[in-house]
């Protein structure tokens, strides 16, 4: 079972800020930003390239209402999520970055090494 499968179990603490019966949201452990929330669906899905476009709707109206809940829709956030090694997706479960609170930069891109590759 993977990391955050436990998380929805609640077999591992989180710092859960918002949760229906198809969704978890909660902090990142490690913050990028004032803001830092990861949306996971409860059921277990490996990336965004196995994501059903139904689960994905549902998926975009409670990463908008982790914005309000977190008082970001007004002043901007990025949402983010990483599929595979090279997209940097470190846990194979699907989950959203929601980025906020203050104005946010690009630099997360600095340590990419784009010789040979364009």
């Amino acid at each position: 079972m993977c990391l955050f499968c436990k998380i929805v179990k609640k077999e591992i603490p989180s710092n859960i800020i918002l949760e229906n019966d198809d969704f978890l949201a909660f902090h990142d452990i490690n913050p990028k930003a004032p803001v830092h929330i990861l949306a996971i669906p409860k059921v277990h899905v490996d990336s965004f390239n196995e994501i059903d476009p139904q689960m994905m709707s549902k998926m975009s109206a409670f990463i908008q209402d982790i914005a309000k809940e977190c008082k970001i829709e007004k002043s901007g956030y990025r949402v983010i999520t990483n599929i595979g090694e090279n997209g940097g997706q470190e846990v194979a479960h699907l989950h959203f970055h929601v980025l906020g609170g203050a104005k946010l930069k690009w630099g997360h891109f600095s340590d990419a090494d784009p010789e040979g590759h364009f």
